[in-house]
């Protein structure tokens, strides 16, 4: 059958979108900024030409005399490849598109994938879209590859976690943590980002991470596991965005899209389990403008390319907060993202990339008293206003990164990349309010009392100190060597983060007014007879400029074993060095070796079915916030006072103090000596993974396989605040330890045994305390249980290559997420703590914590796609159902012997294990979108109209509740109190809003 012109095109087109699409189970080919392009042809001693379609940079390689060719380290892109002979073309292949980190198959007559009927060996004729495989055969990895075609076509939210939740196995983390994901069961702040090749994680915590504007994406890959030793300091999953690049043709394009708070639909409000209300939110809505525009050509044809993006939004949210802290709050948020990028082809043997970005968010709030019984907001409290502040748990950080690439192809065999980086981040506060001496932080605890908070405190409880900011800078170099059918690479990559953070009280110190009575721990505050109440002053301070310096060393084979299995055999190297305010280590940890193993049969030879395994180590550093309070000098102390009178801003009046002040473990503004933080040798954060699975394609436009993973962390870091297994240590080897200074807590590996410095006689005099397990025992025969978390999951997929009518995923993932400790977080009390939760504090408080953990969703099924109906209009959707959250009951010990009150996995005194409550509901979300191109605007259709609805059914299920059941011990039963707080939501899906846009894209 005769093939037309046009249909031809299409033909060519189409597989253009098809080797962009994500494949399940494609691989880390290339360095984390380019692609690769391999293959085999029947004539050994010919020349592969590769042209960039867009900018014309050109590569020549030699093919081998086993017929193969291999070229790494490709811009991503579109691309000519040509087989050349004596200078002249015989066949070639035209829009071969290279995706970010992938290898694409491009054989001639005579190789595996040029086998095909449809291959043409006629000098000049593009042979036609079904002659390539879908199937990346190099890889051996676990990734979704999203392009920036398919970013626009599909519903997304316009930011960079919206798209990585597509990927299979991954899970909206605890919204107390912000827009984060968790991976294949990890905390969320075990993830890594990438943009350019750099890394843009958050330097503080690990939470949030740097972002961009959102068209100036070109591609973003979601790895969830198995990627290669190049990669490290992840053990949940890695985000990696390549950013677009100007190219021969100038180009421009404006657009504007519009969220009106007129067609959000109102969010559920909050009740307690006896219900009463505890949050409306029927008016907590938002509404934003967002202004984009990008600019795009050469400034040197062939040679100097540039490429500009900015975004600019406008958002207007308005909040009533709860009963327990009642006020009405406008935000006006501006936020604005920009991005410059020059490309350089020197030579077309040498390349330079430079790209800054930047992103800034402004947060003006008014805030008013709000008074819950007439439902209207009172008198004016004032302003809080914010530049790239973390005003909560995992907000982005924002700031300024600067990056610069360079790749050398010193010979066809040698292949060198160079990356230097860095990052800055101010954030700005001025409390309009909260710094007023006259506004403190009261709340009313006595018994009978609503627990009401006065005064200030209303909003974030305790904030970030002056003057605090983010810092990195980092480089890598790494070089790649064919060597027959070896492809060898090694590299090293650094990177240091520094932050000056510390957090104060709102207000500046707090009061808690409390019934007259014996306080825990405390013989010395005896309130005089008849005295019914007392006041609590508690003050606490932190602040420091830490760092965190990470380096790493890695050597990788890809060596083609045979025409149809590949190996991929790896290294990593890690040294991870921690320090304090004072610019001491506190933790050194070397050595830290990570061994990668993959394996992929390409079973048939022709690239159209392969099965592909792959075991690895993967470590992760401890974060910068650890040093913050646990490395160095903070404040933190409790006053008690009797008092006579309330001042009308709320504070005690005729203070008359009780007992001596009390330093809260042990914080009272000295910096720890370093050698009494941690435990010695302490091991790395590290995790096991293993993945098995298959590809196989069904024709021409189908592919179909299965995965299966399992993960095991195998090491963690937390810190324990319990001085009686010094205590015992001493005893059992007759050290005097009653002038030693124990810190309160100290860092260590969970579950095994330790070895502490302790400072027996307060002068400095350092003898190691070798904790066993028996060690940690307590008196009552409680010991810490070994550390236990384990994730396993089946991946199943199909997938429709778009074929120029329609494109469509669907995944189920099976899994379960297992253990007594989430990570670095807990997210059963939304604690921002990475490696210092609650956790692992003492022996009683791990009692009856195995369990499904908090990331923990057993069925999830994800389906996404877009269909081109007619060349005007294009529909899309995006379909996300998950099975609940695990829920538990929190509560007190019997004994309490460590005075953590309601913080066990007990409720009504009884054990009550990990996940013992059932399950949160389902959740369902339904997107859909629609984008209208008219023929009128133009041939090339530049004009486009969107319209996009989240959530179409506004299903509003909890997606975190409160799982502290009890509140108190009664005096008259002396049985816990179940809390009204109980059960209740946290957080409930995103109900249901509009996103309607314009688009104007044009050459210059």
């Amino acid at each position: 059958m005769r093939t037309s012109r046009n249909t031809f095109a299409l033909q060519r087109t189409a597989l253009a979108l098809a080797l962009g699409m994500g494949i399940a189970g494609t691989a880390l080919a290339q360095s984390n900024a380019s692609g690769v392009i391999f293959g085999r042809t029947a004539e050994p001693g010919t020349t592969i030409q590769l042209t960039n379609i867009d900018t014309g940079f050109t590569r020549d390689v030699q093919v081998d005399n086993e017929g193969r060719y291999r070229a790494g380290s490709l811009p991503v892109g579109r691309y000519k490849v040509t087989l050349q002979k004596d200078g002249k073309a015989i066949e070639s292949r035209d829009n071969i598109q290279v995706a970010l980190g992938s290898g694409v198959d491009v054989s001639f007559a005579g190789g595996s994938a040029a086998a095909s009927a449809n291959a043409q060996n006629l000098e000049g004729v593009q042979v036609v879209a079904s002659a390539l495989p879908a199937i990346d055969v190099s890889s051996v990895d676990s990734r979704t590859v999203l392009t920036s075609e398919q970013l626009q076509k599909l519903p997304l939210a316009r930011n960079v976690t919206a798209a990585a939740l597509l990927a299979p196995g991954v899970v909206a983390g605890d919204s107390r943590y912000g827009n984060v994901a968790s991976f294949g069961g990890s905390s969320a702040s075990e993830n890594q980002y990438y943009i350019n090749g750099y890394a843009v994680t958050n330097a503080l915590t690990g939470l949030g991470f740097t972002s961009l504007p959102y068209d100036a994406i070109d591609q973003q890959q979601i790895y969830t596991g198995g990627y290669s030793a190049e990669y490290g300091r992840s053990t949940g999953g890695v985000i990696n965005v390549i950013t677009k690049s100007g190219g021969n043709t100038w180009k421009a394009g404006l657009g504007m899209y519009v969220i009106p708070q007129y067609f959000r639909d109102s969010p559920r409000s909050i009740y307690r389990t006896n219900g009463q209300l505890w949050q409306y939110r029927g008016d907590n809505k938002t509404s934003s403008m967002q202004y984009t525009g990008y600019v795009s050509g050469p400034l040197v044809k062939d040679k100097l390319f540039f490429y500009g993006a900015a975004d600019l939004t406008d958002s207007r949210a308005h909040t009533t907060t709860s009963i327990v802290a009642p006020q009405r709050s406008t935000d006006d948020i501006k936020a604005m993202k920009w991005l410059v990028k020059v490309n350089w082809n020197i030579t077309d043997s040498h390349l330079l990339e430079l790209t800054g970005i930047s992103d800034k968010t402004d947060v003006d709030k008014s805030i008013y008293r709000y008074n819950y019984a007439q439902g209207v907001a009172t008198s004016y409290l004032g302003t809080d206003k914010t530049k790239n502040f973390d005003s909560g748990p995992g907000s982005q950080p924002g700031g300024d990164v600067y990056i610069g690439r360079y790749t050398g192809y010193i010979t066809d065999d040698l292949t060198v990349n160079a990356l230097y980086g860095k990052s800055k981040t101010d954030h700005v506060r001025n409390l309009g309010y909260a710094s007023n001496p006259n506004c403190p932080w009261i709340l009313d605890s006595r018994q009978g009392a609503p627990n009401t908070i006065i005064g200030c405190g209303l909003v974030n409880g305790t904030v970030l100190g002056p003057g605090a900011n983010d810092k990195t800078h980092g480089w890598r170099l790494d070089v790649e060597y064919r060597l027959g059918s070896h492809t060898l690479r090694a590299g090293l990559d650094n990177q240091t983060l520094e932050s000056q953070a510390g957090n104060i009280y709102e207000g500046g110190y707090r009061w808690v007014y409390r019934n007259a009575g014996p306080v825990t721990g405390r013989p010395d505050i005896v309130p005089p007879p008849g005295t019914q109440y007392v006041a609590e002053k508690r003050l606490f301070q932190t602040g420091a400029a830490v760092k965190v310096e990470q380096e790493a060393q890695f050597i990788e084979d890809n060596w083609q074993i045979t025409d149809r299995w590949l190996a991929k055999i790896g290294l990593r190297n890690e040294q991870f060095k921690n320090l304090n305010g004072a610019g001491d280590v506190y933790v050194k940890q070397r050595h830290q070796l990570a061994p990668r193993l993959g394996v992929t049969w390409d079973v048939f030879g022709d690239s159209s079915f392969k099965v592909y395994g792959n075991a690895g180590r993967y470590h992760l550093a401890i974060p910068s916030n650890v040093a913050i309070r646990g490395a160095s000098a903070s404040n933190y102390y409790s006053e008690y006072y009797t008092y006579n009178g309330v001042a009308p801003n709320g504070e005690p009046l005729n203070l008359t103090q009780l007992g001596s002040r009390s330093y809260l473990n042990g914080e009272d503004g000295t910096t720890p000596d370093p050698r009494s933080v941690a435990a010695q040798g302490i091991k790395a954060y590290y995790q096991d993974e293993y993945i098995l699975g298959f590809d196989k394609m069904l024709g021409s436009n189908w592919t179909f396989g299965a995965k299966a993973t399992v993960r095991k962390l195998k090491s963690s870091i937390d810190d324990f605040c319990d001085s009686r297994p010094f205590e015992k240590y001493a005893a059992r080897n007759n050290i005097d330890i009653s002038n030693a200074r124990i810190a309160g807590c100290y860092l260590f590996n969970p579950g095994e045994s330790n070895t502490f410095l302790v400072d027996v006689n307060g002068q400095g005099n350092f003898v190691p305390f070798k904790l066993t397990k028996e060690d940690f025992t307590t008196p009552a025969g409680v010991s810490f249980p070994p550390l236990k978390r384990k994730y396993y999951s089946l991946d199943l997929y199909l997938e429709h290559q778009f074929d120029a009518k329609w494109y469509g995923r669907v995944d189920y993932t099976f899994s379960r997420s297992y253990g007594n400790s989430e990570g670095q977080l807990k997210s059963d009390i939304g604690q921002l703590d990475p490696s210092v939760t609650q956790d692992w504090d003492a022996p009683e408080i791990m009692q009856y914590t195995n369990g499904p953990l908090p990331n923990d969703r057993t069925h999830q099924f994800k389906a996404y796609g877009f269909y081109q109906m007619t060349p005007e209009w294009l529909f899309g959707s995006n379909l996300a159902i998950a099975s609940g959250r695990p829920k538990n009951c929190i509560g007190f010990d019997p004994v309490d012997a460590i005075h953590y009150g309601a913080s066990y996995f007990e409720c009504n005194f009884e054990p009550s294990p990990r996940g013992s409550k059932g399950r949160l509901p389902w959740t369902w979300s339904l997107d859909l979108n629609a984008e209208y191109r008219p023929r009128w605007a133009g041939d090339s259709q530049p004009l486009a109209f969107t319209a996009t609805v989240f959530n179409v059914f506004s299903k509003q299920e909890p997606t975190a509740i409160i799982e502290v059941g009890e509140s108190s011990i009664s005096s008259v039963t002396n049985k816990p109190v179940r809390s009204v707080d109980y059960l209740r939501p946290v957080a409930f899906q995103s109900p249901r809003y509009f996103q309607f846009g314009v688009r104007y894209d044009f050459s210059m």
